[in-house]
């Protein structure tokens, strides 16, 4: 008992779908609680980032006014560029993130924020 000829498209058409079937079965599935964790430590990235500017600035500004006499100005001075160099970090960080997820493919949909008994209250 031997199976009529298969042509070249229908093999190829059998390939891709056993090809497509296999890539299904074997890929890489993110369960609820690591894509918590992920964000949860992208999270603490961007908050490191904005205390780290600070930090850093503030000890600068210190070591200015310790070598220049310029008491309250360094610090002043530090703080603010600190700051600001914080905000830039942390706004390259969450840009590199949104970058992340477009390429995956993640879309995120706006959920409006509603108090606790408001939709009881439209009713």
């Amino acid at each position: 008992m031997s199976l009529p000829p298969e042509s070249r498209e229908e093999a190829i058409a059998r390939l891709n779908e056993s090809a497509s079937d296999l890539e299904a079965r074997t890929a890489r599935q993110i369960s609820h609680e690591a894509a918590g964790q992920a964000a949860a430590g992208q999270a603490w990235k961007i908050l490191a980032d904005l205390f780290g500017g600070v930090f850093v600035g503030l000890g600068a500004g210190f070591l200015v006014d310790w070598f220049l006499g310029i008491t309250p100005w360094g610090i002043i001075g530090g703080v603010l560029l600190g700051f600001a160099l914080s905000i830039y970090m942390a706004r390259r960080t969450a840009n590199r993130l949104m970058a992340q997820a477009k390429a995956a493919g993640v879309t995120a949909q706006a959920v409006p924020y509603e108090e606790a008994g408001e939709q009881d209250e439209e009713r």
